[in-house]
């Protein structure tokens, strides 16, 4: 007789979690767990609070007089990359293809450590595998929304993180690129990594990510992906969403 595999650990804990942005929540009372090796995708309409879970979870949020709740890592610290909105990646800054991946070390080298041919030899087999070979010393501003986001791709690789956060990460990008990353997101899935990344398409949802979160600021649905994702959970988060006051009073702390 088999033995019944034992039930993953959670590596982040959200326990009646509300985050606010300038004295207004921007995420109510979320409660619920991300799994070690879980790949999940983060859903809901527009203004749902989907980027702002990731920026609290990663730490680029400051908690406010209107939080609540607690945020639990484990281990803590929990090793984290995070990808941001391509829309927020300065792309005028000087900077090339190489120097952009090795940022994936800074938080092992810091500012002043040395660059190994070791290393350098990781940054060009990250950019091997996103298909960027012989893109180096290109710059930043020439390349196009899809080859910028091979770029930040490679680097998430050679950070090595235990949990990866993407945001929109296959937001104006061509269907080839897309199919590549999401090659690289299995693979990363396969390694046990926790992946958690925000998406507005449902089919890529139902095809890749096995877990799902739906939420409308408020958490509406929190499991598997198809029972997430029902005709009835996405009314209901269309719905709050609209019904949304966006001039109410800060949320106070429940007793």
């Amino acid at each position: 007789m088999r033995a019944q595999s034992a039930t993953p650990r959670p590596v982040i804990t959200l326990d009646n979690l509300t985050v606010s942005y300038r004295q207004h929540p921007a995420l109510h009372h979320i409660s619920g767990q991300f799994a070690h090796g879980s790949l999940t995708a983060v859903m809901g309409p527009n203004g749902s609070g989907k980027s702002t879970l990731l920026k609290r979870l990663v730490g680029l949020l400051p908690r406010m007089g209107g939080d609540s709740g607690a945020l639990t890592l484990q281990p803590d610290p929990l090793r984290m990359a995070y990808l941001p909105q391509v829309s927020e990646i300065d792309r005028s800054f000087p900077m090339d293809v190489c120097d952009c991946v090795l940022l994936g070390y800074w938080g092992s080298l810091g500012a002043f450590g040395r660059v190994s041919p070791a290393l350098m030899a990781e940054v060009f087999a990250a950019l091997h595998s996103v298909g960027l070979q012989g893109f180096e010393r290109r710059s930043l501003g020439t390349l196009s929304s899809g080859q910028l986001q091979r770029v930040m791709f490679a680097r998430l690789l050679v950070q090595n993180a235990d949990v990866i956060l993407l945001d929109e990460p296959f937001n104006a990008v061509d269907s080839k690129t897309t199919a590549n990353l999401l090659g690289l997101v299995q693979l990363w899935h396969q390694q046990q990594r926790t992946v958690i990344a925000v998406l507005h398409d449902e089919a890529q949802a139902r095809q890749h990510f096995p877990q799902a979160l739906l939420l409308a600021r408020e958490l509406v649905a929190w499991g598997p992906t198809g029972e997430v994702l029902t005709p009835a959970n996405l009314q209901r988060a269309r719905a709050m969403a609209e019904a949304w006051d966006e001039t109410a009073e800060r949320c106070e702390v429940d007793a």
